[in-house]
C-alpha cells in the first residue's frame, strides 16, 4: 500500500520502491519450478510458464517448495534490506549480520539452495575472520541477486549505488567480477528510480555500474560483465523467434551462478521484456537454468521502472499470502526514508 498525505514526487518514489520490492519477488517465484535447459522446461510445462507454479518432485534445488514461494534470492534481499534499514546506511558489518541472520534462520547448513560463495563465506564469518578476506573467494551471483534494495535506495544516483553494492558484496562476494555483477544490477535499479528513464538508460547504467565496479575486490577469473550484457541486449533485440532468442541467449550468454552469465542474461530477458516484470519473468523462466536468479534481477530493475501499479493484484496478493514473513510495506518505508536523505 502506498502511504496517504505523500508529495506526487513521494508517491512516485514509493511506487517505485514497492515495484523493485515485487519484482524481486516475482521473478524469483515465478522462475523457481524452471529445470536446467530451456528443452526441459518447456517439456515439463509444455511450453511457457505462465503462473506460479510448485517446485516439481524432480527439481534438483527447488522440489517441494509451493506456488508462489520465493527462494534464498528474495529471503536475502530483505534480511539485507532490514540491516541496512536498522543500520541507516550500508556497512560491511551490518551485510555481514545480515547473510548470517539469514543463514541461521533457514537452517543453512542443511539447506539445498545456499550458494557456494555464501556457505564458504558464512562458515568463515562465523570462525571470526576478518569481513575483508572472508568473501575473497566469491565469485558466483548471490551478491548481486540480492542486491537490489540497495538501487533502490539511491534513486537516480549511480554512483551511490555502486559504492554501496561494493560495500555490501564485501564479506562474501569481495572480488572483482561479483562487485562488477552486482553494481551492474544496483546501477540499473538506481536509474530506473529516476522518473523518465528509458530502458536503454538502464541498460548503459548497468554497464556503466559493472565498469565502476570491476575495479573493487580481490582480482578474480571472470569475462567482461559490461561486455557481456551488449552481447546479451543484442541477442534480445535480434530479429529471430523469441524461443530462437532464448535458446540464444542460453547458448551464448548461459544461465549458471557464474557472474558473466546469470547478469548479462538478467539484462538480456529485461529487454526482451520492453522492461515488463511478468515478461521478463516468464521469459527467465524459459531461459531455465539459475532462472529464479536471472528473474529476481531482471524483475527487480523492470519493477523499480514501471512502478507498483504494473503488478497485478492477484500476483501481489499471492506472494503476500505464501511468503508472510516478508513485510514488503514495512521495508519500502524504510528504503523510502533512507532514499529522502539521498
Amino acid at each position: 500500500m502506498i502511504p496517504k498525505l505523500l508529495r506526487r514526487d513521494q508517491i512516485d518514489m514509493f511506487s517505485r520502491i514497492l515495484g523493485g520490492l515485487y519484482g524481486q519477488a516475482l521473478g524469483d517465484a515465478w522462475a523457481m519450478p524452471a529445470m536446467l535447459t530451456p528443452q526441459d522446461t518447456w517439456e515439463k510445462y509444455g511450453g511457457w510458464i505462465t503462473e506460479f507454479l510448485p517446485g516439481p518432485d524432480d527439481h534438483p534445488v527447488h522440489s517441494g517448495l509451493p506456488a508462489g514461494r520465493v527462494t534464498d534470492d528474495t529471503e536475502q534481499a530483505f534480511s539485507l534490506a532490514e540491516a541496512v534499514i536498522q543500520d541507516s546506511e550500508v556497512t560491511v558489518e551490518g551485510a555481514a549480520r545480515a547473510i548470517v541472520n539469514w543463514y541461521d534462520r533457514i537452517g543453512g547448513d542443511d539447506c539445498p539452495y545456499v550458494g557456494p560463495s555464501t556457505r564458504r563465506a558464512v562458515q568463515a564469518i562465523k570462525r571470526g575472520e576478518d569481513l575483508s578476506i572472508t568473501g575473497r573467494f566469491g565469485d558466483t551471483n548471490g551478491a548481486a541477486m540480492r542486491i537490489s534494495p540497495i538501487g533502490l535506495m539511491h534513486p537516480g544516483d549511480l554512483l551511490a549505488a555502486v559504492e554501496d553494492a561494493r560495500i555490501a558484496c564485501t564479506p562474501t562476494h569481495n572480488t572483482d567480477v561479483a562487485i562488477s555483477g552486482a553494481a551492474a544490477v544496483a546501477g540499473a535499479i538506481a536509474v530506473a528510480m529516476k522518473p523518465g528513464s528509458t530502458l536503454d538508460e538502464l541498460v548503459q547504467a548497468g554497464r556503466e555500474a559493472a565498469d565502476i565496479g570491476r575495479a573493487y575486490g580481490h582480482r578474480w577469473m571472470g569475462a567482461s560483465v559490461s561486455r557481456r550484457i551488449t552481447l546479451a541486449v543484442d541477442i534480445a533485440r535480434s530479429a529471430f523467434p523469441l524461443r530462437e532468442r532464448i535458446q540464444e541467449l542460453y547458448e551464448m550468454i548461459g544461465t549458471s551462478l557464474a557472474i558473466p552469465e546469470s547478469v548479462p542474461a538478467a539484462f538480456g530477458v529485461l529487454v526482451m521484456a520492453e522492461g515488463d516484470p511478468k515478461q521478463a519473468a516468464i521469459y527467465a523462466a524459459a531461459l531455465s537454468g539459475d532462472a529464479d536468479t536471472i528473474a529476481a534481477m531482471a524483475c527487480a530493475i523492470a519493477g523499480a521502472w514501471r512502478g507498483v501499479e504494473v503488478f497485478d493484484d492477484q500476483d501481489i496478493q499471492k506472494l503476500r499470502q505464501v511468503n508472510p514473513e516478508l513485510d514488503f510495506d514495512s521495508v519500502a518505508d524504510g528504503i523510502a526514508r533512507l532514499a529522502e536523505n539521498e
